[in-house]
């Protein structure tokens, strides 16, 4: 490992000069994907700053009836948050789905958004790989491939994003808040994430030495009645091979409102839009449910190790959101 210095930082103004200042620094969080990554090569800072002291690790219901959830917040304390729990069931059981309890102790909000790809090649500094050197090529179109993307990808890269937590923060619309030299700013998730085209090592559209300070979700009373739903290969923690986060309000058999979010499948949390307008004012039934999936997986392209995904995805959908109906029936 490259030797680096370390600096603790109290306040956010100070995090954002002491990056400006070094623009071979990190913001460190609780390290669990960072610290791993200068482990094998693949990340090399000079510095670390430690924001874990930064007044950003409180939950706050907002005035309108949402959520604040500052960047430092771990992964525990956000998935046993009782308005977390009351209002977005499926960000609790997302979180509680993405690792170990060690983990998620250490884990933070603002860390876990910006995790970067589980992709074998990535984390192999011995071989070529887009994401981590620019116009080196990207070996997992024609090697291992079996869980890698299914939409969004290009000839550059097929990486998926790991973040379970994203893909529950992406169904209910979330809101990224940042602070730089310049002051505080926001992206709503769903452009957070820069689509991968011919430059996947540019990922997010964060301005260069920003901080993550929160996330905001905005009221969404359809949260309440969701879920997140995950698939892997073993049974203990393990990065998703396809997961959703649905949220369904149904009133006289009609779908009133649905919010529908893949993991797994793209470089980014993939918000299901063509499967949630498929749905919106139709019946809530299992056929419609498929009919949906169907829609949203048209535009779907496969590999020759990783078309499994689509029947996948369309059976998690159907199963999600036929016993999201069968609990509003009761």
């Amino acid at each position: 490992m490259k030797e680096f210095g370390y600096q603790r930082v109290l306040e956010v103004s100070e995090a954002v000069a002491v990056l400006g200042a070094d623009p071979d620094a990190r913001f460190l969080g609780g390290g669990t994907n960072l610290v791993d990554l200068m482990k094998t090569g693949v990340e090399r800072p000079g510095r670390l700053v430690d924001v874990r002291e930064l007044p950003l690790d409180r939950i706050e219901v907002t005035p309108d009836g949402g959520l604040r959830i500052g960047a430092t917040v771990t992964n525990s304390d956000l998935a046993a948050h009782p308005e977390v729990r009351r209002r977005y069931p499926a960000l609790t059981q997302a979180v509680l789905a993405g690792a170990s309890g060690q983990l998620r102790n250490m884990a933070t909000v603002g860390g876990n958004l910006l995790q970067r790809t589980r992709c074998g090649y990535f984390a192999d500094v011995a071989g070529p790989c887009n994401k981590r050197l620019p116009g080196s090529g990207c070996p997992a179109i024609e090697g291992e491939h079996h869980n890698h993307a299914i939409f969004g990808a290009s000839e550059h890269c097929v990486a998926t994003n790991p973040s379970d937590m994203g893909v529950a923060l992406a169904a209910f619309d979330a809101v990224v808040h940042y602070e730089t030299a310049d002051g505080p700013g926001e992206l709503p998730l769903a452009d957070f994430y820069l689509p991968v085209g011919d430059t996947p090592h540019l990922e997010t559209a964060l301005p260069s030495g920003a901080l993550i300070t929160g996330v905001s979700l905005p009221p969404a009373p359809v949260a309440a009645h969701s879920r997140y739903r995950k698939v892997r290969e073993r049974a203990s923690y393990a990065f998703a091979i396809g997961s959703i986060a649905a949220a369904l309000d149904v009133r006289d058999g009609v779908v009133q409102d649905v919010r529908l979010a893949f993991g797994a499948v793209a470089s980014r949390p993939w918000r299901a839009l063509a499967a949630e307008r498929a749905l919106t004012g139709g019946p809530a039934t299992a056929e419609a449910f498929a009919a949906a999936a169907d829609a949203e997986l048209a535009d779907a392209e496969t590999l020759p190790h990783n078309g499994y995904k689509v029947p996948l995805m369309r059976n998690l959908v159907v199963a999600q959101l036929t016993e999201l109906a069968e609990e509003a029936a009761r």
